[in-house]
């Protein structure tokens, strides 16, 4: 069952927060020269790769289908060398130009199967029929002539980009629940009430909402104090922490602004310094953007991890250390003196 994320007479939380909420059901940002679409909801049409098919094609929780549909994207040169390909994508349920396109990435494929010369043409709709059989997304190169970058499909102003990565699919339930908890999460953090108040809520108002919050929450079963803590989101005095460093987190990272570096300063930065964090990364295979896999986190310590996940980031941060103490690069605080 989906929750409501605001009820008739509770206040909503402070506007720069409830935004950085709401974008956590949106998918990372992309530029024109790429396939994806720049920051949608994570519900759009999922893009599968064929060599990924069918292992990741499973949908997430046991839904029937993709909220918004699938395309399976296939290099040309797995479709042209392949004598049986139509054959093989029609028993996996697969068509051309129905919900599966070829997908250009390299001038080398593009000039030895270019498919103007064919007379195909460029898909345009993330629904079945996509109307062409193929994409593009060529970068520009000095090293011949005629090298300009190749896009077609998808690259009007109302069709940016063919849908979103498999791995970045969450479903509608899921990204409300998971936009409860993490509000859940601001609520835990040891000065969020003096926080809320500086940014314009009453004392009245955070009661209201917190109790809103958490009963939500409880509805969902989304309060597994256990799993929480389990999974570095909140410490055992039940206060929010940084997943990578533990640090307690201060609610007023939420809405301060990363500081920038002497130099390299951005007028319109946006970037503040408490970041949504996933637990296990998101990858294919599996669909990890979910209740008890989502927590806040420093933006550094976001980056750090990056793609690789906690554990993988903390070995690799052992090994940094233990190599430059080894080599005497680094002494480590002697606390006991």
């Amino acid at each position: 069952m989906k929750s409501k994320a605001k009820k008739r007479g509770i206040s909503r939380c402070p506007k720069l927060l409830d935004t950085k909420i709401y974008k956590t059901g949106q998918t990372r940002g992309a530029d024109d020269d790429v396939i994806y679409q720049n920051r949608v909801s994570r519900t759009s049409t999922v893009l599968i790769p064929y060599d990924r098919w069918p292992n990741c094609a499973n949908t997430p929780n046991g839904e029937l289908n993709f909220e918004n549909g699938f395309i399976v994207i296939i290099s040309p040169e797995t479709y042209f060398c392949n004598d049986n390909i139509d054959q093989e994508l029609k028993s996996s349920g697969l068509h051309l130009g129905i919900n599966t396109l070829v997908f250009y990435e390299t001038r080398t494929d593009w000039n030895k199967y270019n498919p103007e010369i064919m007379g195909w043409t460029a898909a345009q709709s993330r629904r079945e029929p996509l109307g062409g059989q193929y994409v593009a997304r060529v970068p520009a190169t000095t090293s011949v002539e005629n090298g300009g970058k190749i896009i077609r499909g998808f690259n009007t102003t109302s069709s940016k980009g063919a849908g979103i990565r498999l791995y970045e699919y969450a479903s509608s339930e899921m990204i409300s629940n998971c936009r409860l908890q993490l509000e859940f999460f601001y609520w835990c953090c040891f000065d969020s009430e003096n926080t809320s108040i500086e940014n314009g809520m009453s004392a009245d108002d955070i009661r209201q909402r917190k109790e809103y919050i958490q009963s939500e929450c409880q509805k969902f079963d989304l309060l597994d104090r256990h799993k929480l803590i389990e999974a570095r989101i909140i410490n055992q005095d039940g206060l929010t922490i940084c997943p990578l460093c533990l640090e307690k987190l201060s609610s007023r990272g939420f809405f301060s602004r990363l500081e920038q570096a002497e130099g390299r300063k951005v007028s319109d930065l946006t970037v503040t310094q408490i970041n949504l964090f996933h637990i296990e990364e998101l990858k294919y295979g599996v669909y990890n953007h979910r209740p008890y896999n989502l927590g806040w986190g420093h933006h550094h310590c976001n980056v750090v991890v990056k793609d690789s996940g906690i554990t993988e980031t903390i070995e690799w941060m052992y090994r940094v250390v233990k190599v430059n103490i080894d080599n005497g690069y680094f002494t480590p605080e002697n606390k006991s003196s």
